[in-house]
Formats: structure tokens, sequence, C-alpha cells
């Protein structure tokens, strides 16, 4: 620890002892603030450890942090948790004797994470087995489970203690942990029924509502929604960013499984938990009679079979009190605020009795074997830890302030009582004569609180006792009547002018060691009130027993003087927390809140106590190996005893008597400045020459270092290098003879050349497969994978085919099978075939407004399913005469404006005859014997390739489509025929020739 001495003006000294002005707060403050600002949260006084909650994640707890500080002198390194929870651990194991650890600090200052370290540590470093590893885990997993039962979200912290915890951890002979105990103090059961505003009930309900499964909600009676809830709706505040009450409602129902409840616990212990949210939803009103009643029987009902007792019972328990008086018992009505007050009393009985009954359960979990705390076999030590609230002054403080207050208050005596005896008798041991150290005995304020007859819980046991109704003005009158003359005892009308609006008329302050606390009488008298779980966490006995249980406050006091009684056995060890910020920022230091908590936590009145004699002592040892280089009498090596060789260095370095003190084993020095100034003296003096030896050898170790890395890395790359090689050449040689003996069957000597022929074409493949169907590419093979080629080429021209269908729309598909069939008529056939390829065909030539409407009602159901402008000729003089050409399903028909000219129906059609030009000419022939129809028609239109598809389609005639090279004969009448020639010429022309035929012209699109 010396060694950081020199570093003080930035960070600090890590003991507050060494600090020059100790009674100056202002300098213990500061000493905080340097060292909270270097992230150097932890500083002794002492003994006595000093914790800032740094409100972030510190890499200080790793498992290579545990080992440093392990087995190693309490101040020979920096101050940590770990120090203390080892230092313990190893006093326990030499000496012999019980331990324990008392963690202080007020709401949000670390007192609870403090307290999971040190289990984790000795979780970690102690040795285990198999037995030992489930006791670990239930150890660690009784943290979630109390935290979730116990803790609950306030304004200084989300996860804020809201109990007082003493757990004592049983070591067996060789160290390992073998079982454990817990006792818990003051449960806040007030936060049951009220919080207040910005705060939250217990954990346990909130993440019940969250986490909980909807199946076991609905058989609880409950809804996912914390706002219908009065006792949860209080503090308006159901949820909080930082805390996931989801994830940790699995946490806690793995913890209970880890420990050993049972499934049929679980579920008695959730059944009182939802039963404490339905009496808060119990509602009363005024009945027929005027009489209060219960007003809401849905809650009553789940009550009942929640909490396994009768619902007409439990109607009466809420509305009526019973008074026994002689013998005779009297049954009477309650008013509507009694009835309120005994519901909420029943509330908060039900959740601390059933928080009790867990606590039993986990240490049943935790027991060793029948009896974990019967250390008079002397086979076994003990670890305590005591996890409580420290000094709490709040605006409005009340009863349970006082209990808090009470206990720091006997917390603080035990804590200079015990630092004042180990401080007399490490004097004593060591020769040293004892000054009597003057103090501040805060046992007058334990007195006035505890002591008999006249104290103050005295008193408030007797105003509860009393013939009458008590009153909470009637109890703070008849404290003034027998405290009035205390010291540390102050009232509104005990108070002078000065200090009177200082306190209210129904309040009385006390006069604490670390300050002035004014408390409310308000409430003080009434603080003082088939399910498994139930049934034994009330017993039977307690309703038949006519004497009148104790008050709140005096079991408080009993619990206490049973814990003062156990710390009192043990050797302690302290640790104080304390809380930068009331915003739980990072980095962020309030001077006035953080002087405000050493103040309450007596730290400057403890630092006066240790600083009352001799500020630093150390082992002769010690001292003299690291001083020894100051003196040249001492250096080298000193040979002789050790209190001679301190001896010469003391008195080479100038010290005065008054400065120092030497005892049998180690040496006292009285003034920090003593040892800053020798500290400051062994870093300036060291010879240059020893600065210099040592960076050479240093040097020449690095050097050596490297050299050796050097040498390792080039051997390695080298040696690879030639694998590589050597691989290269192996490879070659296969390629070369595979290509020799290409040609033959397969061999070792062509095997590998023929693989990697194989896998070059089938990764050639992969990598460039053919893009589409009509990309017909396909790589030459080896020939040994010719076959195999043949294969994959139809396999990927498949793939692709059916791929490629897959993808085509049923519009596309219709298009396709319509070019199809154009396809097998025109091809090589048409010479305008070519350009109609690329253009689409369409539904209709036609709009709708274009056909006539009588033409459509003469069609009745037959709907026209492609329609044309056409021009049609005369049999006899070939007139050409504009018509629409309509098809339907059945049959095509000729339209002149209203006028249905010809209708031909498929069934008779014959065939259909164009020319090879690319004239648009066709002729649709008919049977000239049926009358019905008449002759062969002759037509032209602009789309003829469109107008032949669609109607050889629909008439399925794809084979009776006639293509004439020169001219087309068709029918004029019966037995008369009428031709049409055909000729090439650089235009189209229609025109009747001398021999009474027509004549078409069309140019020659494809020569």
């Amino acid at each position: 620890m010396e060694s950081t001495l020199t570093a003080r003006d930035r960070v600090g000294v890590q003991d507050f002892v060494l600090l020059e002005n100790y009674t100056s707060e202002a300098a213990f403050i500061e000493n905080l603030r340097r060292r909270f600002g270097e992230n150097l949260i932890y500083t002794y006084i002492g003994s006595v450890l000093v914790s800032v909650n740094p409100n972030k994640d510190l890499e200080i707890y790793s498992k290579a942090h545990m080992e440093r500080y392990r087995g190693v002198s309490f101040y020979e390194i920096s101050p940590h948790i770990y120090a203390v929870s080892d230092n313990t651990y190893r006093a326990m194991r030499t000496e012999r004797r019980d331990q324990c650890i008392l963690i202080s600090g007020e709401s949000g200052a670390g007192k609870t994470e403090a307290s999971k370290k040190i289990l984790q540590y000795y979780a970690t470093t102690c040795p285990v087995t198999d037995h030992l590893s489930t006791l670990r885990d239930r150890l660690v997993q009784s943290n979630p489970v109390l935290e979730a039962f116990g803790n609950a979200k306030t304004l200084r912290n989300d996860n804020s203690s809201r109990f007082g915890k003493y757990m004592d951890v049983q070591f067996d002979f060789r160290g390992a942990p073998i079982g454990g105990h817990i006792l818990n103090y003051l449960l806040e059961k007030s936060r049951v029924v009220h919080q207040n505003h910005g705060e939250r009930n217990f954990h346990i309900f909130y993440q019940l509502l969250e986490g909980g499964e909807q199946n076991l909600l609905s058989k609880l009676g409950l809804e996912r929604n914390a706002q219908k809830y009065q006792y949860l709706v209080k503090g308006c505040c159901p949820r909080v960013s930082s805390i996931n009450d989801k994830n940790d409602w699995r946490t806690v129902r793995k913890a209970l499984t880890v420990i050993g409840f049972h499934e049929d616990e679980v579920e008695d212990l959730l059944n009182i938990i939802a039963s404490v949210l339905h009496l808060g939803n119990t509602q009363f009103g005024e009945g027929k009679n005027g009489e209060n009643q219960i007003t809401t029987e849905p809650q009553l009902k789940y009550l009942s079979k929640l909490l396994g007792v009768d619902g007409a019972a439990l109607r009466e328990a809420l509305t009526h009190k019973k008074i026994t008086a002689k013998g005779e018992e009297m049954i009477s009505p309650l008013s509507f605020e009694q009835a309120v007050a005994a519901r909420d009393a029943l509330a908060k009985a039900v959740y601390g009795r059933a928080f009790t009954w867990l606590v039993v359960k986990i240490n049943q979990s935790l027991a060793f074997k029948d009896d974990v705390y019967n250390s008079s076999k002397g086979s076994s030590s003990v670890i305590g830890l005591l996890d409580i609230y420290g000094f709490e002054v709040f605006q409005h403080n009340s009863f349970e302030q006082f209990c808090i207050n009470y206990c720091n208050e006997k917390l603080h005596q035990l804590f200079i009582e015990l630092t004042l005896k180990s401080e007399q008798e490490e004097y004593e041991a060591e020769g040293i004569t004892w000054e009597p150290v003057k103090y501040f005995d805060n046992k007058i304020i334990c007195d006035l609180v505890e002591g008999k007859h006249k104290g103050l819980i005295s008193i408030l046991d007797e105003e509860c006792l009393r013939p009458g109704e008590p009153s909470d003005i009637s109890f703070l009158e008849k404290l003034e009547d027998t405290l009035g003359g205390h010291a540390h005892f102050v009232t509104h009308k005990l108070s002078n002018g000065k200090t009177r609006k200082a306190v209210s008329r129904e309040e009385f302050k006390l006069i604490h060691y670390a300050g002035e606390v004014n408390y409310s009488v308000n409430g003080e008298l009434a603080n003082q009130s088939g399910n498994s779980v139930l049934s034994q966490c009330f017993h039977r006995e307690e309703v038949t027993d006519q004497k009148r249980p104790e008050t709140t406050a005096t079991q408080f006091k009993n619990s206490l003087a049973k814990l003062i009684e156990i710390l009192m056995s043990k050797e302690p060890s302290y640790v104080r927390c304390i809380k930068p910020n009331d915003a739980k920022q990072s980095g962020r230091f309030d001077e006035a809140l953080v002087r405000h908590q050493v103040k309450y936590l007596g730290l400057m009145e403890n630092l006066r106590v240790r600083r009352a004699g001799f500020a630093y002592r150390r082992h002769y040892e010690t001292f003299l190996q690291r001083y020894k280089s100051l003196c040249p009498g001492t250096w080298p090596n000193w040979q002789g005893r050790l209190a001679d060789g301190v001896a010469t260095l003391v008195q080479h370095l100038g010290y005065k008597p008054e400065e120092y003190k030497l005892g049998k084993t180690k040496i006292f020095i009285r003034f920090p400045k003593t040892l800053f100034s020798t500290e400051d003296s062994l870093e300036a003096r060291r010879p240059t020459s020893w600065r210099g030896y040592r960076e050479r050898a240093k040097y020449l170790r690095i050097r050596q270092a490297v050299i050796v890395i050097q040498s390792a890395w080039r051997g390695m790359i080298s040696r690879q290098k030639a694998r590589r090689r050597r691989h290269a050449v192996d490879i070659i040689r296969k390629f070369i003879k595979g290509f020799i003996y290409r040609h033959y069957e397969h061999c070792p000597e062509n095997e590998y050349f023929l693989d990697h022929q194989r896998f070059s074409f089938l990764m050639m493949l992969f990598r460039n497969p053919p893009k589409s169907v009509l990309d017909k590419s396909w790589p030459i093979p080896p020939p040994c994978l010719t076959e195999a080629s043949e294969h994959l080429c139809r396999l990927c021209m498949r793939n692709m085919m059916r791929a490629y269908c897959r993808r085509i729309q049923p519009e596309w598909k219709k298009q396709m099978e319509q070019k199809v069939v154009a396809s097998q008529i025109f091809k090589d056939q048409k010479d305008s075939y070519p350009q109609s390829v690329p253009k689409l065909f369409v539904a209709s030539r036609l709009n709708s407004e274009e056909f006539n409407l009588k033409v459509i009602q003469t069609l009745g159901n037959d709907k026209v399913k492609y329609g044309i402008a056409v021009t049609k000729y005369d049999r006899r003089g070939y007139k050409a005469r504009p018509r629409q050409l309509l098809l339907t399903s059945s049959f095509a028909m000729l339209v002149a404006e209203a006028k249905l000219k010809q209708r031909i129906d498929y069934a008779t059609l014959r065939s259909i005859s164009v020319s090879s030009l690319s004239d648009g000419f066709m002729v649709l022939h008919v049977p000239s014997e049926d009358n019905k129809q008449k002759s062969d028609v002759v037509l032209q239109c602009d789309h003829l390739i469109e107008v032949v598809t669609k109607l050889a389609t629909m008439a399925d005639k794809k084979i009776k489509v006639n293509m004439s090279q020169d001219s087309i004969t068709f029918a004029v009448a019966r037995g008369k025929e009428g031709v049409i020639d055909f000729t090439s010429g650089p235009e189209l022309k229609v025109a009747k020739c001398k021999k009474g035929h027509l004549l078409v012209t069309a140019p020659k699109l494809n020569p």
C-alpha cells in the first residue's frame, strides 16, 4: 500500500488514517472525491472498508482479481471488498474464532451488492465437493428470492432492501462452506398497503403479473395489469426501465427450485401473494340496515379459495371485532375506517408471516445435517454477514425510521467499543502504553430508547396497555412528562423559542450520535398492531392465547439484543457504503449528500478513535524490507535482530522520540507526515546507478525474450514454407504423371489428375451454369465425365424449363400457346410471319363500344371472344364491303352495322386458305350443299396471322389451314368456282383481271 503514497496528491491516500488533517471533514471528503474520480471506490479507515457506489460495472471483480487477493496480507495491496473477505476468512481459519462482516449504509449505497461480492468470493475461492457445490448454489440463489420478496423500488434505489438481513455461513475444518442460516429484521410491511409517489411495492407482485403463465394467473384470479390492483397503484410507478420483471420472474422460479422448494409449497406461497392483491381490492360499503359490509364478492371468493379459509368466517373477521371481557365475548361491527384498517392490517400480517416462513424454508435448505449452528463441537467456524439499513433521516420520519436509527445507535455503540477494545489489545500485546481516548459514548441515547420503565419503548408499551382508547397525542404527553429533562429528547412544548419552529406539535426530536431527527407520533400506536404455508405462518395457539402480544417495538428491541449478542461473540469487520448521488449517475459526486452520509455513518468519529494513538503500524520485517536502502547500516541486508535493524534505520532517518514507538513485533508511527517524508526519500534517493542497473537488466531480459521469440517465429515460418514447397512438389509430380496416364484406365498414377479434372469440370458448372432455357451452350467435358455430363445437361435443362414454366403467368402462357399454333401453321410458309413473331396477339381488335347492341342481344348467352374489322369481297364482281368478323366459342359471324350477314359454325368450317405472300387475304371454305350456309367467304384484314391463329384455335382446325403459292380457288355458288391469283409486286394492289379472276399483288418481304 505504501507504494501509492507518492501519487497521493492525485488519487488520495488509501487509508484515511494517513490523512494529515484527520479532524477535517472537508479533507476526508476531498480524499473520497479524488479516489472516486479515478474509479478507486474502496478506501480504508484502519481495518474498516469505505465503499462508494460507482453506479456502473467496474472490471475489478473477475476471478483473476479474486486470486490476486487470496492469501495476501490485508495492507499489502490496494483496498478491496475481496481483501476484507479474505482477511476475515484467514482469521477464521488461523484463529479458529467466529467472524462477522457488518455492512451498513443508506438505500442505494451498494450494501446488497457488497454482500453478493463477499458470497461470490467465498463460493469461488473456498474448496468444494459435489455436496458443497449444491450448498454453494443454494447460498447464491437465496439472494434473488429474498430480493424478490424483500426488496422494492424506492426514490433512492431501484432495488432497495426493505428488511435487515444477517446471514451466517458455516465452514468445516478444511475451510469449505457446509451450511448457512439467515435472520431477518424489521420487514417494511407498511409498503404492502402504501407506497410513496414514485415508489413500488415489493418486486414479487410485479414479477408474478408480468412473468407468470396465463394459466397460473387465471388460477389465481389475476390479470396481467398492475394498474387494476389498489396495493400496486399508489406509487404511480408500475414499470421501471432498469427492471425486467419478466426475466426476474424466471430467475426467481429457477432459484426456488435450486433451493429445494416443492411445487405445492411454491403454489401455496403464490396463493398468499395473490390473496394480498385481492385483499387490496376488497371494498366496503353501507348495507340496507346501515351496517358496514363487503361490496366486492368476487374478491371474497378468491380470498377464501386461495387462503383455504371459510368465506363466512373471513367476512365476519373483516367487518366485526370480538371483545372478551370477564369471560364473555362481545361482537360488534366495525366502522368503514376500522374495516379498511383491519383489511390492511391483515394484508401486512399475512405478507410478513409469509416472508418469515420463506426465510425459515431457506434456512432448512441451507442447514448442515440437523443443527447448523452447534459451534460448540469445535469442528466448524462461522462467518456472519450483516446487511442492514444505515442511519435514515427523511422529511417525514415514522416508526420504521425510529427502529432503524435505534438499530444504528446500538451498532455504533458496539462498533466504538470493539474498535477501542481491539486497539487496546494490540497496544498491550506490543507493550505500548495505552492512552485513554475521549469519544462520545452514545450509551445515554441507547438507554433513552430501551431503558426499563423510563425508556421510550417502555413508555410506548405502557400507553398501549392502559385502559381506554390510547392516542398518539396522549403518548406524546406521556413522553414529555417522563423524559422532559433529558438532554437528548426535545418536543415542541419542551423546546425554547429558537428551536420550537423546527419541531411540530405532533413530533418529538432525538439527538442521535449522527445528528438530530424529528419523529412523528402519528401512527406510532397503530404500528403495534386449507393453505399449508399459511397454517405454518399463523399458529392456532396464537388465537386461543389470552396473553397480550408484545408490541412491534418491543419485539424489535428483543431481536436487536439477540443480534448484538451474536455479534459480540464474533470478531467483527466493517464495510461502510456511501451513495455518491441521488440520480444513480456514474461519475457524479454530490459533496453535500456524501457529507450527510459521512456524518450519519459516524466515519469521522471512527477515524478520530483510530487516530487517537498511532496512525501507522507495520511488522519489523515488512518495514525493514521496504526502507533498508535508505540507511547504509541496513543495506543491502541486515544481519541481526529485526528490532535492532529498525532502530538503526529510524535513527538514521532522524525520527524524533515522540514520532514513533517500537513494540515487540511492530513499529508504531504517530504522524502520517513522518511516513510520507520517508516514502518521498525512498523515491528520491534511489541511486542513479541502481536505476541504470535495474533498467539495463530489464532491457537485457526483454532483448533475450525478443531473440527467443524471433527465433521461434522464424523457425515456424521456415518450417511452414518447407511444408508448402514439399506439398507443391508432390502435387506437380502427381499432375505430370496423371497427364501421361490420362488415357489409361483408372489407376493410382492417374487417380489424382482425373479427380482434379472431375472436380474442375463440376466446379466450372457450379460457378457458370446456363442462365436460361435459350442458352444451349455447355462446356466440353473430359472423357471420364462424358456420360455424366449428358445426364447433367438434361437435368439442368429440365430444371430450368420447370422453373421457367412455374414463373409464367396465365396470360403469358395463353399468348405462348397461340404463338406455338401460329408457328405450326405459318412458319416457313407465310412471307409476313417473321414480322409477326415479336408482336403480341391481343384479346380483341374491337372495343366493347364498337359492338352493336342488337348484335350482342342476338347472340344471347354466346359471348364474343375476339373481334376485328375486315373487308369482305363479293363472290360476284369482287366488290369490297366493310364488315366485322366476330368469333365466339362455337361459331364465327360477319356483321354489317346491326345486321348479321353470315354465321359460320366451326363444325361446318372445312378449311381456311391463305397465300404465301404478305397480303392479308383469307378464304373460309364452307360446305356448298348446306342450304343454311352461303358459299365460301373471301376476307381481307391487317392482322391475318392473328385472326387465322385464333380462328384455327377456336375451331380446332389447325391441320386444315391451306397455304397457296399462286392462286386460291373458292366456291361462288353450287357448281361454280372463283379464283384469286397472287403475284409479287412493289406494293399491295387488288383488282379484277380480264379472266374474271381477282388479282392480288403483294410486296415480297423476305427475298
